[in-house]
């Protein structure tokens, strides 16, 4: 069995940041200048890492899906960023912030890691103010913050209900001002397909031109990929109908690691699933926990006669709701982390209380907010997401509550790193959420920003000169080198399978079967029956695809359903390892629930003795079962204990 090297440095928690950096390895100026470094993609994680490398000296290719870095997914995030400032003087600090994380990721990360998150942090928000990036604040000028699930002090800062859209506006500035210098060149509409290994290093990678179809070779001294989550391998989720896994498939299928794939978040606030011709699900953000209530009725006829359209939510008096987080959860209440808040949630609709047609809805509702705080002042702090919620289900959120019901959201597993961001294959780096370090079995809300700008930002630009400072006698490499020849030709063969296989069924056909299997047995709740049928129903699906897959057009031209198809056979991978690694795991823990290991008060019941570890897969071939390596998780500084959200 292969070894891991975490590579965690010696000393006391709160240290090991500082020494690392004392004592790393460094590239000075004027060889940065001889040494390249390709970025692939420009959302928070790739953007900042771009610039920031760009500015220190590196040669910096930065590629990009969309047409604009501008439109990398980070976009999207509404509620907004944690950091330990303290402004509320309400009892947060560095410590309290790592605790937070560790327990809300229930007891499944590595201390360092999550520790120097937290510990630079405060830098993240200084760094954006400095940007421009426009921050709430509060009457006397300070910076406003909020809070969040999982915490009990306001440690959230955010710019109305467009926190993401602001903060990638800032890393895209920094990005330009680069690309203006000359020390970043931008590929956009370009995506990567393989990854490039000579003598055992990432050295490069091939891309396809999305608009002409040409495949292209680029080479550096090292590779970061900061590419997102694989949450779309379920079809229906919150994230943008291009985010996909296919780079961090092929570095798995190139040496790396899959660590963690079973851990995915679903977020309990997004707006119900209104019919089969949906492409995506709308998030709206968990700020909206911080004023808004979530209740059912506490009848079941109550309860019957909403879904039959009988009566509507006003009709219920107050003493028969039942506002079930703040009853269960009482220290907590309506903030607890997300996957606690989506099984109470889903525990409520199993039972039959639940409020939409379907009866997979609960409400969140601003009454009291309004009856509290006024109008003027929900719709100063919620507006733009109250106008969103209108505009997709035409009822308004003023007067009648929200429909709210759990969807796939964020995927905490990813490629394996070291502490330095390193994966299993030297010189292969991967940053954000592509990779599994932070979150645990559970990512607190708010500190997916947090980590894609602390990766980018703070960590990668030191962790990579570590590696770099003994790549500056290396020359560059050529793209016409038998690797790189190899790598291209796995990918045109590729595309020629897809292409020829002209069957009867679109991409999207597929690929709602697979999301189909994924919900409804990979899903919310998992058991070891209902794994086996995954790994079933993905064959099935992964058989379907190779022989009824239609893509029209041609493979030398823009052709986005030659995308998508690409797209899908790396999500029918990482669906089949996430059901593998569900299998395996014997336990209950945050956003991976297997039913029969639960409390008589169904919370999730971890097995520390025997599951206290990180599941890394290892590829072995495309016709073997992964190989797992475990790297065990050792706590020394934190009590690992129950996770408990009622006192």
């Amino acid at each position: 069995m292969a070894n891991i090297d975490s590579k965690i440095p010696e000393g006391l928690l709160a240290e090991k940041w500082s020494n690392y950096k004392a004592h790393q390895k460094l590239v000075n100026p004027a060889n940065k200048r001889r040494l390249d470094i390709i970025v692939v993609g420009t959302g928070l994680a790739g953007a900042s890492a771009a610039a920031s490398l760009g500015e220190m000296g590196f040669n910096v290719l930065n590629f990009c899906i969309q047409d604009s870095p501008r439109r990398a997914h980070s976009i999207a995030a509404q509620g907004g960023i944690n950091a330990a400032k303290n402004y509320q003087n309400d009892g947060d600090s560095i410590y309290r912030l790592y605790y937070d994380t560790i327990k809300g990721g229930d007891y499944r990360s590595r201390e360092a890691n999550v520790y120097r998150l937290a510990e630079v942090s405060n830098n993240i928000i200084d760094q954006c103010v400095a940007q421009g990036v426009p921050f709430a604040r509060d009457y006397g000028g300070t910076l406003d913050n909020r809070s969040f699930g999982g915490a009990q002090v306001s440690r959230t800062f955010y710019a109305k209900g467009q926190t993401g859209q602001q903060l990638l506006l800032g890393a895209y500035s920094a990005l330009s001002r680069q690309i203006g210098k000359g020390t970043v060149k931008l590929y956009a509409r370009h995506e990567m397909l393989n990854l490039v290994i000579v003598e055992g290093r990432a050295r490069g990678i091939i891309t396809r031109n999305l608009v002409d179809g040409k495949i292209e070779r680029y080479s550096a001294h090292a590779v970061v990929i900061a590419t997102g989550g694989y949450g779309n391998a379920y079809f229906l989720s919150t994230n943008a109908m291009a985010s996909n896994a296919s780079v961090a498939i092929q570095c798995y299928k190139k040496g790396a690691y899959f660590a963690n794939p079973c851990y995915a978040q679903i977020h309990p606030t997004c707006i119900p699933v209104h019919g089969d011709k949906q492409s995506k699900l709308t998030l709206m953000s968990e700020s909206l926990r911080n004023d808004g209530r979530i209740w059912v009725p506490k009848r079941i006829e109550d309860a019957k006669a909403i879904q039959e359209g009988k009566l509507s939510a006003n009709d219920i008096p107050d003493d028969q709701r039942d506002f079930y987080l703040e009853r269960r959860y009482p220290a907590f209440g309506n903030l607890v982390p997300r996957d606690v808040a989506s099984r109470a949630a889903k525990e409520r609709c199993d039972k039959g209380y639940g409020v939409n047609n379907t009866g997979l809805a609960v409400f969140l509702d601003f009454k009291y907010a309004i009856d509290r705080l006024g109008e003027d002042v929900v719709r100063a702090r919620y507006g733009n997401l109250f106008d969103m919620y209108e505009e997709i289900t035409d009822v308004n959120p003023y007067h009648n509550p929200m429909m709210i019901f759990p969807a796939i959201h964020y995927t905490m597993g990813g490629i394996w790193v070291d502490y330095e961001l390193q994966t299993s294959i030297p010189g292969l780096f991967a940053i954000g959420e592509c990779n599994f370090s932070d979150h645990g079995a559970n990512r607190l809300g708010a500190s997916a920003l947090m980590q894609g700008l602390a990766d980018g930002y703070f960590v990668l630009p030191y962790t990579i000169q570590n590696y770099l400072s003994d790549q500056i006698q290396v020359p560059r490499f050529s793209v016409d080198m038998p690797e790189f020849v190899a790598a291209e030709k796995e990918i045109t063969d590729k595309v020629e399978k897809l292409m020829s296989i002209k069957g009867e069924h679109s991409v999207d056909f597929i690929h709602k079967e697979l999301g189909r299997v994924m919900w409804e047995f990979v899903g919310m709740g998992r058991t070891k029956e209902s794994l086996e049928k995954a790994i079933l129903g993905i064959d099935k699906v992964k058989k379907e695809f190779y022989s009824s897959v239609r893509i029209p057009g041609n493979a030398d031209d823009l052709n986005v359903e030659l995308d998508k198809a690409i797209r899908l056979a790396d999500f029918i991978e990482v669906g089949r390892l996430m059901a593998v690694d569900a299998l395996n795991r014997n336990e209950s823990c945050g956003g991976h629930f297997r039913e029969e290991y639960q409390t008589p008060e169904g919370e999730a019941l971890r097995d520390d003795k025997d599951y206290m570890y990180v599941a890394c897969w290892k590829y072995i071939g495309e016709d073997s079962e992964p190989e797992l390596i475990k790297e065990p998780l050792k706590y020394e500084f934190t009590e690992v204990k129950t996770r408990n959200y009622k006192v």
